[in-house]
């Protein structure tokens, strides 16, 4: 089953994501994948997955960094596991600001069909998102570009996924 999380910064997201991971992997009985999509950028980027590192620690989880290039994790033939992919945002965020320092405008499109693509080659992926469109707030055009880009991402997602919940405060709304 595939299953689609949004929701808030430090609202829950990640927590709920492995427990369902997890269970998915224990009632097939396939191995268990963490994709890391965060590219550290500065310190806290490092604490922020040493943190991530530890609340995983004995959860049974293989960790696999693959910042960009998602269907790259699969390069070795059709998957046999339960995958979670935790970041979208991260991994369009890393795709499309380039390291350097120049905008691929092109790579929502791309991502969005390389998520499409992995979600019907594993059938058992966990994606997790951030919700960042209840700003009222204008933004730059490239901010814009890239939350627009996002929501291509998570609209297509849910539409491929089997399940779509969002995560507030804790709370877990199901949608699909």
């Amino acid at each position: 089953m595939n299953l689609f999380i949004s929701g808030g910064c430090k609202n829950g997201k990640s927590f709920f994501a492995q427990e369902e991971a997890k269970k998915q992997a224990e009632e097939k009985g396939v191995p268990l994948y963490y994709l890391a999509t965060m590219i550290p950028a500065d310190d806290e980027d490092r604490a922020r997955i040493k943190r991530h590192l530890a609340e995983r620690d004995g959860w049974g989880f293989t960790t696999i960094e693959q910042g960009r290039n998602i269907c790259g994790a699969l390069e070795k033939g059709e998957p046999e596991g339960v995958f979670l992919l935790d970041s979208v945002t991260a991994l369009l965020s890393n795709e499309m600001f380039l390291p350097s320092g120049e905008a691929d405008l092109e790579a929502p499109a791309r991502v969005c069909e390389e998520l499409r693509t992995f979600a019907r080659r594993t059938g058992s992926t966990v994606f997790v998102s951030d919700f960042i469109y209840s700003d009222a707030l204008r933004y730059d055009s490239l901010t814009e570009a890239y939350r627009k880009g996002l929501a291509l991402c998570d609209r297509a997602l849910a539409q491929v996924c089997d399940q779509v919940v969002e995560v507030c405060y804790g709370n877990r709304y199901f949608f699909k």
